[in-house]
Parts: C-alpha cells; structure tokens; sequence
C-alpha cells in the first residue's frame, strides 16, 4: 500500500503528477480543495460550516480540514492501492494531525514527494496557466504572494517528514514525462 502526499510550491506540477501516479498506482487521489469544494455542493453540516469561513474571506480551520479528509479516507476503506494527497498538508500542525489519524487506523504516510522548481520557472508556468486557463490567480501580484506564503507555511512540512525518514525530494524541472520517471522510481522502490 501506497499512501504518497505530492508538495511543492504554487506551479511546481503538483495535479500534473497526481494524476499520472493515479494512474500508475491505482492510487484514489484525495484533493482538499475538491473535498471541500465537494461538500459544500452536497450542503452537509461540514460544507456548511467550511461555506461559512470561505464566504468571510477566512481559511477553513485545520480540524475541519482534518475531518473532511478522515470522512474521504474512511470511506475509501476498499482503496488496497492507497492514497495520494495532493494540497494537504499544508502546516507542520496539519501533518501531525494527519499522522495521528492515520496511525488511529493503522497506517501510515509512506513518502511525501517535494517537486523541486526554480523560482523563476514556477512564474512562468503559472503566468502561463493564468494566460489559457483564466485563472484569476494567476497573476504576478499573488503568484508572489502565494510563493512567500508557501516559502514560510508550507515548506516547514518537508522538515517535519525529513524527520520521519519519509521525504523524498524530487527534481521537478524538465518535460511531464521525466519528472515523473524521477517520482515512479521513488515510488516503485517503496512498493
């Protein structure tokens, strides 16, 4: 069983690589934004409450996080293959959260993938995103914002896996296909 969570900065292919190594590995891919995005559409008590911290401009809270995704992973039980976390965790408060949980039901994460990408690179990937996607975000004010924030949020996450003997850096520069030729390697050799 594979349980894999894909990090890296706004841009670095993150869902490019997810979706190759659903496909590969017969993962079920566990996207938070999705998650959320899900039950808020179906108007569940969580959806609810996440709907009402979104609509104020606030983040949802890392417990509800925490709940929606143990929700998502209970009931992909049947999932054998594993799972892959693509978004989540996005806080050293988070990942401890996630590996209390997961030890709560006898597993445990088996890597966490870091896509490694120049600076200069992610810029331009994402300002090209903003130009055929529309996405709103894309653009060089937040692209800024979102890679200091990640810089100072988010990165503290790899030091915390680094400690668990679980962090597997990855080269994240080149074409789709070479990147995740680096990332199948990692993977096949934790099979």
């Amino acid at each position: 069983m594979l349980n894999v969570i894909i990090c890296g900065a706004p841009g670095c292919g993150k869902g490019t690589q997810s979706e190759l190594i659903v496909e590969k590995y017969k993962l079920k891919h566990l996207s938070t934004g999705n998650l959320l995005r899900k039950e808020m559409a179906e108007k569940t008590e969580l959806g609810v409450q996440a709907e009402s911290f979104i609509s104020k401009g606030s983040l949802v809270p890392d417990q509800m996080i925490i709940d929606m995704l143990t929700k998502a992973i209970d009931a992909n039980e049947e999932s054998e293959n594993g799972i892959i976390l693509d978004g989540f965790p996005r806080t050293v408060e988070q990942a401890e959260a996630l590996e209390k949980m997961l030890a709560d039901r006898n597993k445990e994460t088996t890597v966490l993938l870091d896509l490694q990408v120049e600076n200069r690179e992610l810029i331009n990937r994402l300002l090209k995103r903003g130009e055929t996607s529309g996405r709103s975000d894309d653009n060089m004010e937040t692209i800024k914002k979102r890679l200091q924030v990640y810089e100072t949020k988010t990165a503290p996450v790899s030091d915390f896996y680094k400690k668990l003997g679980k962090y597997s850096g990855v080269n994240g520069m080149g074409t789709i296909d070479e990147i995740f030729g680096r990332i199948a390697e990692i993977l096949d050799a934790k099979k």
